[in-house]
């Protein structure tokens, strides 16, 4: 009877939407060199050259991969102004995209962050994405559950609050690459595809069944996620040697070489960014390769 009781009050809890607590999996050791590379006071910026597959045509464009370690608040999930016994260290990825198409522009930004020290980290997702015709904005937190918020202009996408299991994200694959490559999940898994990609092609936020696999080459080795349901594959290249640098990917949606985008490194720059705000700091956009 007890036992009945209790069931019923967890159920109770559950559907009045009590928050979960958060479990990060196992713990993991950082390296010191691990310490040392990404605890330095500055961002890691990778830029790149971008072909875009937007309407049946290939478009010129650019990309930057910015990883930085930060606080973040525990609760609020977002970055502490200072760090307490409320926070914690991230690793953040800010990922954009810019490119045009005829006479309008598209700026698609999403920022991941995931728990460092940990076998399953991914804390929160953010997505937006700008173009003339208007935006959309999605907003993943993960607190036991996942709670999705998505904004968008277009019918039928407008103002949803979602709240489902936990499961993979596709999103942040790109920080296990950096952190913990010999973790990347294989085979075949079950994983929310990009919050972008999902926006852009206007896919219900729902994760898809995946194959995985790892193709390790001399000095670069590519992970491979593929939807057999959606008939989209996207390739990441990365160096084998730490701090496993994303060297290029590659998106294909069907076998029409229009539909298939792609990314190249330029350069790579550690530097403290969010100090060079001044006139005269364009320069590093030069040293990157950025129009």
């Amino acid at each position: 009877m007890k036992k009945l009781f209790f069931l019923a009050c967890l159920f109770l809890l559950t559907q009045c939407g009590v928050p979960q607590q958060t479990t990060f999996g196992k713990p993991l050791k950082l390296s010191k060199d691990f310490k040392t590379y990404w605890f330095d006071g500055t961002a890691e910026i990778s830029a790149y050259q971008l072909k875009k597959s937007r309407y049946g045509e290939l478009r010129e464009g650019q990309a930057t991969l910015i990883y930085v370690t930060e606080d973040f608040l525990e609760d609020a999930q977002v970055k502490a102004n200072t760090r307490s016994r409320s926070s914690y260290p991230v690793l953040k990825l800010n990922r954009n995209t810019a490119f045009l198409t005829g006479i309008y522009p598209y700026n698609i930004m999403s920022s991941s962050f995931t728990r460092l020290g940990f076998s399953e980290p991914l804390v929160k997702i953010s997505t937006s994405v700008q173009e003339w015709c208007g935006q959309a904005y999605l907003q993943l937190n993960r607190r036991g559950n996942f709670a999705i918020k998505s904004h968008s202009y277009f019918e039928g996408e407008a103002d949803q609050d979602i709240t489902t299991a936990p499961v993979l994200t596709e999103d942040e694959l790109w920080h296990l690459i950096r952190t913990q490559p010999d973790q990347l999940p294989l085979d075949e898994q079950l994983i929310l595809p990009s919050m972008e990609y999902l926006r852009l092609h206007h896919q219900p936020l729902v994760p898809q069944k995946a194959v995985c696999s790892l193709q390790k080459g001399e000095e670069e080795t590519s992970y491979t996620i593929n939807y057999p349901k959606l008939g989209r594959t996207l390739s990441i290249s990365f160096r084998n040697e730490a701090p496993h640098l994303v060297e290029s990917w590659e998106e294909k949606e069907g076998e029409n070489p229009k539909n298939h985008s792609s990314a190249q490194r330029i350069k790579t720059l550690k530097l403290p960014y969010w100090k060079l705000n001044q006139l005269g700091d364009e320069h590093f956009r030069d040293s990157l390769g950025l129009k």
